[in-house]
């Protein structure tokens, strides 16, 4: 905690003591703690607990250290006093499962709320948008994209299938690699944007670079206009 700057979540295993687990004095990291009868777990976010049959006792908070002894017992200590709670928004848009609770926030609802607030700020600041359909970016802008579509009293659509085997775009090296790799992970089905005004909901614009491909692969495929 006096060495390193940043945000962190680390569980170890310590050879006399049992397993050791603490988070960035900011909570920018998740971390979260669950349990199975006197079986205790950590874990980065809730679903992994669920997953094995644990139930969520607390997220350990920004600062604080966990220790799980080697005999089962569970000891804490809260090592940073001047702890603020800033944790990373992309973890409620993008990287957290959306079945994962984070800091007693449910990610899943997160993102309901995020779609239902971008939905009224259409509404509300660009009227004059013509949209057909909403189409999300896979994968986790489904969730904001379905709420956008019933605030508008528009069709949803899954308009790309996803290649599994690309990694994230955005942080890759060289726009050229970008490009390809955009081209190889999205294959855009020509006939859910073929003559439609069309809204795309993304909830990772990083660069721009990604977005520039997507939408010149969506008037391609014959969008009238793209928003």
């Amino acid at each position: 905690y006096q060495q390193c700057e940043g945000g962190y979540a680390v569980i170890m295993l310590v050879a006399g003591v049992g397993v050791v687990a603490f988070r960035d004095p900011s909570g920018i990291r998740p971390l979260v703690l669950g349990k199975n009868g006197e079986s205790y777990m950590v874990a980065s976010e809730s679903a992994a607990l669920s997953a094995l049959g644990y139930s969520l006792v607390r997220d350990v908070k920004p600062g604080e250290a966990v220790i799980i002894s080697e005999n089962g017992e569970l000891s804490h200590k809260q090592c940073y006093k001047k702890a603020a709670h800033t944790p990373c928004l992309f973890e409620f848009v993008y990287f957290s499962r959306p079945d994962s609770t984070i800091d007693e926030i449910s990610v899943h609802k997160s993102r309901l709320s995020m779609g239902d607030f971008l939905g009224e700020k259409i509404l509300n600041q660009y009227k004059n948008i013509e949209v057909d359909v909403v189409i999300p970016f896979p994968d986790t802008s489904r969730t904001s994209a379905m709420q956008v579509a019933y605030k508008l009293g528009v069709k949803y659509r899954e308009g790309f299938m996803k290649n599994r085997y690309i990694g994230r775009t955005f942080i890759m090296p060289g726009q050229d690699v970008r490009k390809k790799s955009v081209a190889q992970k999205l294959n855009p089905m020509e006939i859910e944007f073929k003559n439609k005004n069309v809204l795309l909901v993304d909830d990772s614009i990083v660069s721009g670079h990604t977005s520039k491909r997507i939408i010149e692969m969506v008037r391609n495929n014959g969008a009238k206009k793209v928003s």
